[in-house]
């Protein structure tokens, strides 16, 4: 079992503090670790339910907030929902994803997770006027 931190970047230059992930495989398609990620997103927040959630996408019916995205109503969030968002959000270049230096770019290639493997999320900003 290795731990796998996740990281999130914007192109604007800002980056999150990274969290950590324990993943019992040494390999895992990239589609199955956006999902575990977005689970556990979910998951963390449904225990605690506060005002932001943190998460990788912008969940339906939530607006943009400084820290994250506040829900209009207070409700659960779904985690097989928000995964297809982010399985769409990836798709349509709404963010990138590193393993170490290396880009991954297919849904389905496996990532060797070795020991300590960082993984960032660079969420792609739009420009302003263009």
């Amino acid at each position: 079992m290795g731990m796998v931190t996740f990281v999130d970047e914007t192109t604007s230059g800002a980056r999150a503090e990274g969290w950590g992930l324990e993943i019992a495989e040494e390999r895992l398609a990239l589609r199955e670790l956006i999902r575990r990620r977005v689970f556990q997103e979910a998951a963390e927040y449904n225990a605690r339910t506060p005002e932001v959630f943190q998460g990788l996408v912008q969940p339906e019916h939530a607006e943009r907030v400084l820290n994250g995205y506040a829900l209009r109503t207070p409700r659960r969030i779904d985690p097989e929902a928000q995964t297809e968002l982010a399985l769409r959000a990836f798709a349509g270049n709404g963010f990138l994803v590193l393993v170490g230096e290396r880009q991954v770019t297919d849904l389905d290639e496996e990532i060797e997770l070795t020991l300590g493997t960082e993984v960032t999320f660079l969420k792609l900003v739009p420009l302003v006027g263009g």
